[in-house]
């Protein structure tokens, strides 16, 4: 087969039609520059902090990005030979060859968002001009791999170079804060913070609870074996987090459930948490109870609570046992938002000062109940189309569904939630290129006049991000804690 040339059309991803795709066009040109605002994604902090090379293409643009190795493992092709690691360690793959079987089955993305962000990092990061296939392998290879060994590719000149405003990890409570503390003394200037993820000290079928738990207790010298000292455990923590330029929490919980029990109630619950005598239903019960709980410390300290509910985790038992969390076998469920936050809602509904971001894999409820829920409650934001939707058509139904009900000023922006370094900048151009179809159309129809429209596109771009996760809010110091 013939070596076929690569480039990025200018109009993709613009309205077909002639009139949509010329205002889109004038949308998208005030847009397309302004700068990235990342405030809920998984880079490693350690990237910045040691400002190191990147290692080669696969260790890169592969080994991490479980988007890729997911549709490549649903092909036949074994996670070792993409050089993935197992409990047992990485494996003996050589990255160049891991690279050939991932060139070799490339056509496997089309039409997929892997693809278009893929080729953008190929075209506008690297400068490669034809497209990947079994027979380009070694020169892509080749390409990539020269660059990361020149400083203009190291992680904070690529963070430069992107013009990323603000970028959030997400570590846990037993993390080491480290990097972000090492970041913040370096003289560099790009931010780039932390958020609270305390799934692993909040869940108890989380595996390690246990032993998350104690080094939790190690951590903040407090009795976190008792509720008043689990409760203070979190909030020493999250100050922990503040101080290192958190100004979110985020949380992975199964289901949207959340509770308001009493605190004698809440207290003999977590009693059988820690004794490891809860039931599938009363770590249900427990994590409910928690969101409420963390829902009440962020009306004290400020920062913005992240829900992300709805998927079944590791769905693959043996591909778990062998290779572990996070190996792509992650699958959308069902989800209650209605009855499933109206405890917290009941407690904290309205309170102006609080802020929560509530996610869904779940689009048949962008109708029905989440954008009544974020139209309605002056806590609630809608985050955007999300993981498996964060693609141009998931993004599309999630204009179409939301905005009738909760307009665009009870959503966020745009968030990546991406390990792979590398695509931010391709995926906010993709969200910044829909949008502005979508804004185009309401032009045309009249809807919206021309200058309503490329406000609207500029706010999408950054402005509600900045707002929502009080960006510039948080910038110098935390938030006064506010009495319980």
């Amino acid at each position: 087969m013939a070596v076929r040339p690569l480039s990025l059309h200018p109009d993709r991803l613009l309205p077909a039609d002639p009139a949509l795709r010329a205002i889109a066009r004038e949308l998208y040109g005030a847009v397309c520059d302004l700068p990235i605002i990342s405030p809920h994604g998984h880079t490693d902090p350690s990237w910045f902090s040691d400002n190191e090379p990147f290692g080669n293409p696969s260790q890169l643009l592969l080994a991490p990005d479980h988007y890729l190795y997911r549709m490549l493992y649903s092909q036949g092709v074994p996670l070792e030979a993409l050089g993935v690691p197992s409990r047992a360690g990485p494996p003996d793959t050589d990255p160049r060859q891991a690279w050939r079987t991932f060139a070799a089955h490339f056509h496997l993305f089309r039409g997929t968002p892997s693809a278009m962000w893929l080729n953008h990092v190929f075209v506008e990061v690297f400068g490669i001009d034809v497209r990947l296939s079994a027979r380009t392998a070694d020169h892509y290879y080749d390409v990539i791999d020269a660059a990361l060994k020149t400083d203009a590719f190291r992680p904070r000149a690529l963070f430069d170079r992107f013009g990323i405003e603000f970028l959030a990890t997400t570590e846990s409570p037993v993390d080491s804060l480290d990097h972000h503390h090492a970041i913040a003394s370096s003289g560099w200037g790009g931010r780039v913070v932390t958020a609270y993820r305390p799934d692993p000290v909040i869940d108890p079928e989380y595996p390690g609870f246990a032993d998350a738990l104690e080094a939790f207790g190690e951590i903040t010298n407090e009795d976190v074996f008792s509720w008043k000292g689990y409760l203070e455990a979190h909030r020493v923590r999250r100050e922990d987090f503040i101080a290192a330029g958190a100004t979110s929490t985020d949380h992975g919980h199964p289901t949207a459930a959340t509770a308001d029990l009493s605190p004698a109630d809440a207290a003999a619950l977590f009693g059988k948490v820690v004794k490891g005598g809860a039931d599938a239903r009363e770590a249900e019960l427990f994590r409910a109870q928690m969101l409420t709980e963390m829902a009440r410390m962020s009306l004290e300290d400020g920062l913005v609570m992240q829900i992300h509910p709805g998927s079944f985790r590791n769905h693959n038992a043996a591909l778990f046992a062998s290779h572990g969390r996070d190996k792509g076998a992650d699958i959308p469920t069902r989800t209650d938002y209605v009855g499933g936050l109206k405890p917290l809602l009941d407690r904290f509904g309205n309170e102006r000062e609080l802020g929560i971001i509530v996610f869904t894999l779940d689009e048949s409820t962008y109708a029905r109940e989440l954008a009544p829920l974020a139209g309605h409650y002056p806590v609630l934001k809608l985050g955007p189309a999300w993981w498996f939707h964060d693609s141009p058509e998931g993004m599309r139904r999630f204009r179409e569904h939301t905005t009738e009900t909760a307009g665009f000023y009870n959503t966020v922006g745009f968030n990546d939630n991406t390990r792979a370094f590398l695509s931010i900048p391709a995926r906010h151009d993709v969200a910044r290129r829909v949008d502005c179809g979508f804004l185009a159309r309401l032009v045309a129809e009249h809807r919206l006049e021309i200058d309503e429209a490329a406000e609207l596109a500029a706010d999408l771009a950054c402005g509600l991000a900045r707002s929502a996760y009080r960006i510039d809010a948080n910038e110098t110091m935390a938030p006064a804690r506010r009495p319980a």
